[in-house]
């Protein structure tokens, strides 16, 4: 165990790292991984109770202690509530990152094993392991996204240790076959995608002649991408942002032919190669007690095949470990994660005996966590209060305005 303390501007930053097992439960296995934490305290909330953020993904890392515009734009407001405790999630940032050289040191079918003790019920053991290393009795968790999933798999095993549950675009589907959540993704995708044609109809043409030529192989990203068809209908996914519109809007105002086109179009596609673990692990988010077996191109909808101009989310595609390069070497691990039979990861019967507290912003237009099955999962936590909200995408923590919220549906509830 090592800890540091460092100042940043005017916040007091506590970076602790711990050894903890890869294989929880396994006494047997002896292989150990790092997890690292920054504890984040501003002057005078030394003593404040713990909120520990967990991150969107799989495979994002914490974001950085600063102030905004640096720093997450929530963070100033849970700091005047909480020490903030900023967990690299197993396999990233600081704690053992995954990365190309893990394929250098063994092969495809060791990766594939190793990489299934990174999901979130591991990622739960993990926080519990760092609670008790910071004496932390209790701690209250901020999920966004994935990390929302991770708050549903900690409530299964340990909801003893968590004061209040705030979630941002993370409840997850319960029980339900991954076909289920990505058939559901397409369709809010396509009522996204005609939303937005309706706007800018005359963009319907250009993606149509962006699909044109990635069918020529003409698009060429300056990593050595030829983007394929299904790699360009993905850019869709910035859809899923409160201003990923406009994004998508200069994109296809855009030249294709110049620099600029291929270096935006390069930042603003999905599943890059920076974490791997986004595409490597992204099916297994929702394989609650199933194989994906590629779940997001099996359920693709016959309008996707045949109108090119549909937009998709965060529907991953087995051919992109061919034609993506930073994809290429896990080619044989994704295949191999995609038969993996998951073991089930939530148990809605202790969610709901659960007592959980808190509340949870759900986002009508939710491109990736579905409304339907959101409301479902709520329905389980009757103790967590719900914001149903339009006015913000499936990023609306970003804006600042939506962690506020969630604290004073919290503190009200507890008051009444």
């Amino acid at each position: 165990m090592a800890t540091t303390v460092r100042r940043m501007q005017d916040l007091t930053v506590e970076d602790h790292v711990i050894e903890v097992p890869l294989v929880w439960g396994d006494p047997a296995d002896s292989r150990a991984i790092d997890v690292h934490a920054a504890v984040v305290s501003r002057e005078g909330g030394e003593d404040l109770p713990f909120l520990t953020f967990l991150q969107g993904g799989p495979g994002g890392e914490a974001p950085a202690p600063f102030h905004a515009p640096a720093a997450p734009s929530w963070l100033d407001a849970a700091l005047a509530h909480y020490r903030v405790v900023l967990l690299d999630q197993r396999g990233t940032g600081r704690s053992t990152p995954v990365s190309d050289s893990l394929l250098e040191r063994m092969p495809s079918a060791e990766v594939a094993e190793y990489l299934t003790h990174l999901r979130a019920d591991s990622i739960v053991r993990d926080a519990e392991a760092m609670r008790e290393h910071l004496g932390a009795a209790t701690w209250s968790t901020l999920g966004q996204s994935f990390g929302g999933f991770t708050t549903l798999a900690y409530l299964s095993t340990d909801a003893g240790s968590l004061a209040d549950v705030f979630i941002t675009g993370g409840l997850s589907a319960i029980g339900r076959h991954p076909d289920d959540v990505y058939a559901l993704c397409y369709d809010k995708m396509r009522v996204m995608t005609e939303r937005y044609y309706r706007r800018f109809p005359a963009h319907r043409d250009a993606m149509r002649r962006l699909v044109d030529l990635a069918d020529a192989g003409r698009i060429v990203l300056p990593t050595g991408e030829v983007v394929s068809r299904s790699r360009i209908r993905s850019i869709g996914s910035l859809l899923g942002g409160d201003n990923g519109w406009q994004t998508l809007w200069s994109l296809l105002e855009h030249d294709p032919g110049t620099n600029a086109f291929r270096y935006d179009l390069a930042g603003a596609l999905p599943f890059g190669g920076r974490n791997p673990l986004y595409y490597v692990f992204h099916e297994s988010s929702y394989a609650d007690g199933f194989a994906t077996d590629w779940s997001a191109e099996r359920t693709e909808p016959d309008d996707y095949r045949e109108d090119v101009t549909l937009f998709t989310g965060e529907h991953v595609r087995r051919e992109w470990a061919r034609t993506v390069p930073a994809f290429q070497p896990w080619a044989e691990v994704v295949d191999l994660l995609a038969t993996h039979a998951w073991p089930a990861i939530y148990d809605a019967e202790r969610i709901a005996a659960s007592g959980a507290r808190g509340a949870a912003a759900i986002y009508v237009n939710d491109v990736y966590v579905p409304l339907e099955f959101s409301l479902e999962t709520a329905a389980l936590m009757p103790g967590v209060q719900t914001w149903i909200t339009s006015e913000h995408e499936h990023s609306g923590l970003r804006t600042g305005e939506v962690l506020p919220r969630l604290i004073e549906l919290a503190q009200h509830r507890r008051v009444r």
